[in-house]
């Protein structure tokens, strides 16, 4: 039958074209979803810092918008993936998103009446849309093959690019809509956020039929033992491995990169305010390429030379960047540099090492270590973060990049016992 992504018939075992069809409309629909997610993301953290410090009266506290975010989206991530797990993905991704909607309507309420506690609450809750746009990635592999799992996984990743670019540039324009309809001063950006949230909703629930979770699970149920192109054994210390690693590389990236303005403040002392923030602004906004726009490279390297290969290859580049950061912190061309390779490891070891963890995990596990692969890499994160801060005070930037380092020669020197794991298949489980 012709491969046009039609939804196959309930009672009938849908063929390779027919999963092959809504494989590749899936894709695109998570997509174009990241677009808009990543937007939606982007104008809201763009002013988080900002409204913490006024709202608290303290800059010392501007970094806890960002913080109660990611705490929100570890405290998501799990839930999310058990709702996948049970009903689908489409009520998932659908469900952090809509839950992300009322935090967003906490911040501008928070905002309008100048409560910080109610900013922070606001800010935790959208994390659940982080949660879910972290799920899509995920979702992009549920019907995909060895050949193709880490190239439509990194497709998905990349589509965040857009959002993550435009996002916060809606600051300005979003100013003036929001004076006009009467919101509070720095809210009119998250006019964007309330639609294009709202738009990736919409997606979601119309486009993503059929659910490819639920297809899935059916073409592990219904297909001849042995002609399971989808269906996985289960190989535990692998998939242990992959947890590992992404949350390993998501630490060292959160850590140098959340301390980084601070450090470029430092070393831009005695310049113009405009001219340190158009070196912060450049600085962070080629870290964000770097962690998105070659993310299908790495997928492609991913599916052809290797998973674990692929994470070595983050790790090689995160310890370049680290080592940049360390040996050149008194030059911003060399932080800038640093940035950039920082991203570029980021984005290799979370492709592949996201690829390892769906592939080595049986259909009956695969969403909850997924769910909790997020939990942790935000936990992480979040924690690293908060810890970046007290060490760069205590022995300078290039300290902190030389600390980080540990995290790097953990995922090097576990590498062997992922790589084995992931040869020697165990029996797939009767049940979860």
């Amino acid at each position: 039958m012709p491969d046009t992504g039609a939804a196959p018939t309930a009672d009938v075992a849908p063929t390779p074209a027919e999963v092959a069809g809504v494989q590749r409309r899936t894709v695109w629909v998570l997509s174009l979803g990241q677009v808009l997610g990543g937007l939606a993301f982007g104008a809201t953290l763009s002013l988080g810092a900002v409204l913490a410090a006024e709202l608290s009266g303290d800059e010392s506290f501007s970094g806890l918008a960002a913080a109660a975010v990611t705490f929100g989206t570890a405290l998501t991530a799990v839930p999310l993936a058990a709702i996948a797990r049970r009903r689908g993905r489409r009520l998932s991704l659908t469900t952090g998103m809509a839950v992300a909607l009322i935090g967003v309507a906490l911040v501008i309420v928070a905002v309008g009446v100048r409560a910080f506690p109610l900013l922070l609450v606001g800010f935790l809750i959208i994390g659940s849309g982080q949660a879910a746009n972290l799920q899509s990635r995920f979702a992009a592999t549920d019907l995909a093959t060895d050949a193709s799992r880490g190239r439509d996984l990194s497709i998905v990743v990349w589509a965040t690019t857009v959002g993550a670019v435009l996002g916060p540039n809606l600051t300005g324009p979003g100013e003036v809509v929001g004076a006009a309809v009467g919101m509070p001063p720095l809210t009119g950006a998250y006019l964007f956020t309330l639609v294009a949230q709202g738009l990736a909703i919409v997606l979601y629930l119309v486009a993503m039929r059929p659910d490819p979770l639920l297809l899935a699970q059916r073409v592990v149920a219904t297909a001849p033992a042995g002609s399971r192109p989808i269906a996985r054994a289960d190989r535990p210390v692998a998939a242990r491995y992959a947890i590992f690693a992404v949350a390993a590389a998501h630490g060292t990236m959160v850590s140098v990169m959340a301390m980084t303005p601070v450090h470029l403040t430092h070393l831009t002392h005695g310049a113009s305010e405009a001219a340190t923030l158009s070196i912060i602004g450049l600085t962070i906004s080629l870290h964000i390429a770097g962690m998105y726009v070659l993310s299908p490279v790495f997928g492609i390297l991913a599916d052809r030379m290797g998973r674990v290969p692929t994470i070595l290859v983050g790790q090689a580049l995160l310890a370049a960047a680290l080592l940049t950061a360390s040996f050149g912190e008194a030059s911003t061309t060399a932080v800038t540099v640093a940035l950039i390779l920082l991203g570029l490891g980021w984005s290799a070891s979370t492709v592949a090492g996201s690829t390892l963890l769906t592939e080595s995990s049986s259909e009956v596990l695969r969403t909850r270590r997924q769910g909790i692969s997020d939990f942790t890499m935000s936990i992480v994160g979040g924690i690293g973060a908060i810890a970046a801060g007290a060490v760069l005070g205590s022995i300078g930037y290039g300290g902190l990049a030389l600390v980080v380092m540990v995290l790097v020669a953990a995922s090097v020197l576990l590498a062997p016992l992922g790589w084995r794991a992931s040869a020697r298949p165990t029996p797939e489980p009767a049940n979860g």
